[in-house]
């Protein structure tokens, strides 16, 4: 198994999530929600998909008038979470802060 796949415990997802702004979850799923206008949901979405693309993982993603919801799970490890969700995560806060107004 490589590192990447790896399924994490309680623990340590605990730990990943303390140090991540507003993520949350546990071992079946991390989610978080960011607040930004649909057009700019649309924007982003498109930068995860690249990403996605790349890591080869897939995370839901839900868009509203107001809103974008993100849920990371490992559909192929039998939907638990595992460090491939953490990689793709850390390339979903980058997008995402790239969008942020000043």
């Amino acid at each position: 198994m490589a590192p990447r796949d790896e399924v994490l415990t309680a623990e340590q997802v605990r730990k990943k999530l303390a140090v991540l702004d507003g993520w949350s979850g546990d071992t079946s799923a991390v989610t978080k929600e960011y607040r930004v206008d649909y057009d700019t949901a649309i924007d982003i979405v498109a930068e995860i998909g690249k990403a996605a693309v790349e890591l080869e993982h897939r995370p839901d993603i839900d868009i509203r008038w107001d809103r974008l919801r993100v849920s990371m799970t490992t559909h192929t490890a039998g939907g638990v979470v595992t460090e491939l969700d953490f990689l793709l995560i850390d390339r979903i806060e980058t997008i995402a802060g790239s969008f942020q107004r000043s």
